[in-house]
């Protein structure tokens, strides 16, 4: 049963990428295989997330994993292998899907609402189908990725929840048909917002959306309030919507030092990351490993005292990515899908429970005693 023990996780959809490119992880010296360093410290669940093509006309992959069926179920059978639970998430788009952008995959442009609800029915079952055939139904399955702002933009886009809870549903009904032991979530970005989740359940639940089994949180303390604020969202939406609760992403830094060297770009180039001196004056934590480690502390004991159980449990986000050369959010061709100028590289190396030679921190440490 997926509910036997406290989610501990760690999304690792950029592990092939970073070993493939050199990545080389160690744990007080000894160097070893990061799914099974990490399974050593406690980490009883992987997050994988899959994208429906993520590669250009010519083949080239838009990078960050290149997270298609292929990468997605070589990582979920180490998993297995491991005795680890795995969450499939679900972005219903080729590439990145989150608050700011929810792209249609390629093969689905210019489908009207009801071609796409079967698009995602046909993809999620098929997807689980294939999934099952090679013995590796997730524990977990996640409809959509941070779909606060809705999915499949433009037609699925808030505030319209007519097409939202449709599209939803659909791969509700695909995962319970196609899993029906698995779990399913619906999962929001904005943790400590507690109104944010109130209107968007309450507009899903009005607008006919199916049932499901797990409502997930991103919870980054730089951007989305205070433990406290998470506490009382947590609080208020287990019991107001009877649903479990896990934090399915969640990170905090380790250093604010410049690694832009290890990417094998030019110093500065990309500093401290996504997490600069501004955003860093936000979290009731400092930025180093000592405040990582007793972020992810009171982040779990927050988590346990949700009333009857419904906390459980939390992922990391990405606590393999460490800076590497060609491992970054983005490659060229994936830049040029999204429409975005940039650098191409990792900009969360110093949120990793690895630092930037791949040592283990001491958050790994705190998590083993959890």
């Amino acid at each position: 049963m997926i509910w036997d023990e406290f989610i501990k996780g760690a999304d690792l959809s950029s592990l092939d990428e970073v070993e493939k490119c050199g990545g080389k992880f160690c744990d007080g010296g000894v160097e070893g295989d990061a799914m099974e360093i990490l399974h050593r410290h406690g980490m009883n669940l992987v997050r994988l997330r899959i994208w429906n093509d993520p590669k250009d006309e010519n083949g080239t992959s838009y990078g960050a994993g290149g997270n298609d069926f292929l990468v997605t179920a070589t990582l979920a059978k180490r998993a297995a292998a491991l005795g680890m639970k795995w969450l499939l998430d679900f972005h219903y788009s080729d590439f990145w899907a989150d608050p700011g952008k929810q792209f249609l995959p390629k093969a689905w442009r210019g489908m009207n609402a009801d071609e796409l609800c079967g698009a995602v029915y046909d993809f999620t079952k098929s997807t689980l189908e294939r999934l099952n055939a090679e013995g590796l139904t997730p524990d977990i399955i996640a409809v959509g990725n941070e779909i606060t702002h809705g999915l499949l933009w433009p037609i699925g886009k808030a505030p319209n929840f007519k097409n939202i809870a449709r599209f939803v549903s659909a791969g509700i009904r695909a995962a319970r048909e196609s899993a029906p032991l698995s779990k399913v979530m619906i999962h929001l970005d904005m943790g400590g917002k507690n109104d944010v989740y109130r209107e968007w359940f309450d507009s899903y639940f009005a607008a006919g959306g199916e049932q499901f089994d797990v409502i997930g949180m991103s919870y980054y303390p730089f951007w989305h309030g205070t433990m406290a604020e998470l506490k009382e969202n947590m609080f208020d939406i287990s019991a107001r919507y009877d649903k479990d609760i896990i934090v399915c992403e969640t990170s905090m830094g380790f250093s604010l030092d410049d690694y832009s060297e290890y990417e094998g770009l030019p110093k500065g180039t990309i500093g401290s990351g996504i997490v600069n001196d501004e955003l860093a004056k936000i979290v009731d934590y400092p930025l180093t490993s000592d405040g990582q480690r007793e972020f992810i502390g009171d982040l779990a004991k927050t988590i346990k005292s949700v009333p009857g159980g419904r906390g459980r449990g939390f992922i990391w986000w990405e606590p393999a990515w460490i800076p590497v050369k060609n491992s970054g959010w983005t490659s060229p061709a994936g830049l040029k899908y999204v429409g975005e100028d940039g650098v191409c590289a990792n900009l969360w190396a110093n949120q990793a429970l690895f630092d930037f030679d791949g040592n283990a921190l001491p958050a790994l440490y705190e998590i083993k005693k959890m």
